[in-house]
């Protein structure tokens, strides 16, 4: 018996399927150490994983494309489907975005039998809308199923902490001097009469109350959502709809979504179906921030009750100054003005540190968000509170 045998022998059930594993990340070329030969259903996973990164770590390009999925559609659906039945949804979304980015697949995705076979995710959906103007007319409905089957699932998972968190805040932003007991807010209270202590009681003398009302039925903020639609930001397009469309259906947020890139649209009339704004964006082209907050600025009629939330990764081609200058009067003016860099789970964004640093000067700083952490950031703006900026921004 060889060495190579008398190792695998000794070898547990754990170390078998750490060795397992390592072939499959490393691939079988004979130089990976392993010596560990796959058969059924793990050899078909090799193959599905070699398809789309075959032997080396270079996106391949040209005629090596041939050698792992092809172009044609037939091979694309059976590796799609191979690769649904072998691993995790999240592990299927992030092969298909690779599969997109490696091997150019792009174009499959105009064919409806093709959207009917990929798991639908928001990375697939603003690949979708930058492929919107390209689409043939046969495809465009199932596409726009694709499209709302995801923003459906995004509403379930982020209205209802939405909707909470902004209705709190929107009650606590209604401060009344008066207050009911159950209304007293405490904390606020006890810091306004600090110099009543009254040392031998060990107690504060309330000689003010502070408290807030219950929300009412009427409008109480306005709230613009300023959006680039830049190639980069096609996945804090699709957040940002959706929450536009959740600030939409609250009845006291008067809510406006605007997008752009060197033109400026404003698709608040069709915040009722998020599905509606997404397809109204057009993902790529340049970027002009100073005319789309020149538009925002035209559209506040009541400064100090209006939250404008800037999405943008910040290079700009229109005229920085200006742009500076514009912020800097809404500022004045009373608008808590709210700069986010991104709205996805995409981990740190690439932006314009220069613009970013002139922002956070104004007392505008300029941060990546998380949808989970939206809520937060917008009931800390209707408070007029501070932001709660992450620490990796």
């Amino acid at each position: 018996m060889t060495t190579e045998a008398l190792v695998r022998a000794e070898l547990d059930d754990a170390g078998r399927e750490r060795l397992r594993r390592w072939r499959l990340v490393l691939g079988g070329d004979t130089a990976d150490g392993t010596g560990c030969a796959l058969g059924g259903r793990d050899a078909a996973m090799d193959g599905a994983l070699t398809a789309l990164y075959g032997k080396g770590d270079k996106p391949r390009t040209g005629r090596e494309r041939s050698a792992g999925l092809g172009v044609s559609a037939p091979s694309v659906a059976r590796w799609l489907g191979d690769i649904r039945a072998y691993f995790p949804s999240s592990v299927v979304q992030v092969m298909q975005r690779d599969a997109i980015d490696r091997l150019g697949l792009s174009a499959l995705l105009l064919e409806p039998e093709m959207l009917e076979a990929v798991e639908a995710d928001v990375h697939l959906v603003g690949t979708l809308l930058s492929l919107n103007k390209a689409m043939p007319e046969t495809t465009k409905d199932t596409a726009r199923a694709v499209v709302r089957k995801v923003v459906e699932d995004l509403e379930k998972r982020l209205a209802t902490r939405t909707r909470a968190s902004l209705s709190g805040a929107l009650d606590r932003s209604a401060r009344i001097n008066r207050p009911r007991h159950h209304d007293i807010d405490w904390n606020r209270t006890i810091a306004a009469n600090l110099k009543h202590y009254l040392p031998e009681y060990r107690t504060v003398v309330p000689e003010r109350l502070i408290g807030y009302g219950r929300a009412s039925q009427s409008v109480k903020k306005e709230v613009i959502l300023c959006i680039d639609q830049s190639g980069s930001m096609a996945a804090s397009v699709v957040y940002a709809s959706v929450f536009g469309a959740v600030l939409a259906s609250m009845r006291t947020i008067n809510t406006r979504l605007v997008v752009f890139d060197t033109a400026v649209v404003d698709l608040t009339d069709q915040l009722d179906d998020p599905v509606d704004v997404l397809f109204g964006t057009q993902l790529g082209g340049g970027t002009d921030i100073n005319r789309a907050l020149a538009y925002c600025q035209s559209q506040i009629t009541r400064p100090a009750e209006t939250v404008v939330v800037l999405i943008s990764d910040l290079y700009e081609g229109g005229i920085r100054n200006e742009m500076l200058k514009r912020v800097a009067a809404m500022k004045g003016a009373g608008v808590q003005f709210v700069t986010l860099l991104a709205l996805s789970d995409e981990g740190a964004p690439a932006y314009d540190r220069e613009h970013a640093a002139a922002l956070g000067a104004l007392g505008a700083p300029a941060f990546a968000c998380t949808p989970d952490l939206f809520p937060l950031v917008m009931a800390a703006a209707i408070e007029k509170r501070p932001l709660p900026i992450p620490d990796t921004a």
